[in-house]
């Protein structure tokens, strides 16, 4: 018999002999092996029970015949313990040290599923960011990855071996262990998927899939079967904090096939409904949509602030003064919207930054203010920024007239717009946040 990925060819002696003889070839279909990565969070891992739980999600997968990978994160909370320790034993502490302290997590993790699943009968072995190895940049804390020797870990898979990986961690330029910062495990599991080529990158967490918006605001929200890229990379970068930012954008620049799924659903449970998938959202291309809806979900993001600079000289190079030094000290600015008074002197600008970079980019512009010339500085951080996304929204015409016309009938004033092709985003009083979110859900169909 030769045997080859998803096909038994079975070879037959000659029906006859002599000249002209000829073997009929049997081609018998088996069932395609899929190879999966599994990434798993820390509330899923959060105790031992928790742990054995997982297990079994993977060895749900084992038997069924699948190559399977598992990055898993620290136990929940244990980072938090980890980064205040390094804070207590020295508020200007060595970012090579501190990489070294919170990346122990995610190798305790890895550890302790590896001797669950070896306990249950399933050949798994532990594996730190090091050892694969995940290269990073030398940006400590916060490092990028570069590149994966995915090799040594694709031979281990095509063995039939379970792979489980320390998240969050890789190997910097100087051969000490680097991490990618908060939500690095993620990251780790689609570039891990990417490198050996995986049919799936499988993300388990505690809830089950991606919803048209937060069910706690809205509780007619539903779940979405299919999402596109974009779509995730805007609902993740707007207030979605389903997935990390990272690591949707990773997803799709190397066509990384993702789905959300939660981890504690039963593993003994039926795995088929989505399309042949269990529940959960498939995060893919948009040629995998069968039907694409106008506007697939709604978002919000409560940590904004606004900035407003008043009388400014309305002359070349004044943005560049305003944004310049605020590029220089890391500050990510959002939406912008610039008047210019009746007679052309002067100009107005307001713009949206993190509130957690709040109080230092009011520091930056002060400090600038000879150069910029503004009369007045204001800020709120009582803000909220909602964003209407949608695939759809490119073919529609409307959309935004819908959504400004929806939230003029709840009076609700809008301070700033911003938007692209798949969505609008508008910026508002925090206290109509749930009103506005509400009003947006229904008025575009999307209530269950």
């Amino acid at each position: 018999m030769v045997a080859a990925r998803g096909l038994c060819l079975y070879a037959c002696p000659p029906i006859e002999q002599g000249a002209g003889a000829f073997c009929v070839l049997i081609i018998k279909k088996t069932t395609l092996m899929a190879r999966l990565v599994l990434k798993f969070g820390g509330t899923s891992v959060a105790d031992l029970d928790r742990i054995r739980n997982v297990a079994r999600h993977v060895k749900r997968e084992v038997d069924a015949g699948n190559e399977v990978a598992v990055v898993v994160s620290a136990m929940a909370g244990q980072t938090n313990k980890l980064v205040e320790f390094c804070r207590e034993a020295s508020p200007l502490h060595d970012a090579r040290e501190y990489d070294a302290v919170v990346a122990s997590g995610e190798q305790v993790t890895s550890g302790l599923l590896a001797v669950v699943l070896q306990d249950m009968g399933v050949n798994a072995r532990s594996w730190q960011g090091w050892q694969v190895p995940i290269k990073t940049d030398e940006n400590h804390g916060a490092a990028r990855i570069k590149e994966i020797d995915a090799d040594f870990l694709s031979e281990r898979l095509s063995q039939g071996q379970v792979a489980v990986l320390a998240g969050f961690q890789g190997i910097s330029p100087d051969n000490r262990i680097s991490t990618l910062g908060r939500g690095g495990s993620d990251t780790s599991a689609v570039a891990i998927a990417a490198a050996v080529k995986a049919d799936r990158c499988d993300i388990y967490t505690d809830v089950d899939g991606v919803y048209t918006t937060d069910p706690r605001i809205v509780p007619k929200a539903k779940r979405l079967d299919r999402v596109s890229f974009e779509e995730m990379l805007e609902m993740a970068s707007l207030g979605a904090k389903v997935l990390q930012v990272r690591s949707v954008e990773m997803a799709m620049v190397h066509g990384v096939r993702t789905f959300v799924r939660s981890s504690f659903d039963d593993p003994d449970a039926p795995q088929v409904g989505n399309g042949g998938l269990p529940p959960g959202t498939l995060i893919c291309d948009e040629d995998e949509l069968v039907e694409q809806q106008v506007v697939t979900g709604i978002a919000f993001a409560k940590d904004e602030a606004q900035i407003s600079i008043r009388d400014v000289a309305d002359k070349p190079g004044v943005a560049e003064s305003v944004f310049g030094p605020l590029a220089d000290a890391n500050i990510n600015v959002d939406m912008i919207v610039q008047n210019i008074s009746p007679d052309g002197k002067t100009t107005d600008i307001t713009f949206t930054v993190p509130e957690a970079d709040y109080i230092r980019a009011i520091s930056v512009l002060e400090d600038n203010r000879g150069e910029i010339g503004f009369q007045n500085l204001e800020g709120a951080t009582d803000v909220v920024k909602v964003s209407v996304i949608g695939i759809g929204m490119r073919s529609h015409a409307g959309i935004a007239a819908q959504c400004f016309r929806g939230l003029a009938e709840k009076g609700i004033n809008i301070r700033a717009i911003t938007t692209s092709e798949i969505k609008i985003s508008v910026l508002i009083d925090s206290a109509y946040t749930e009103l506005a979110v509400r009003t947006l859900h229904s008025l575009y169909g999307l209530d269950g």
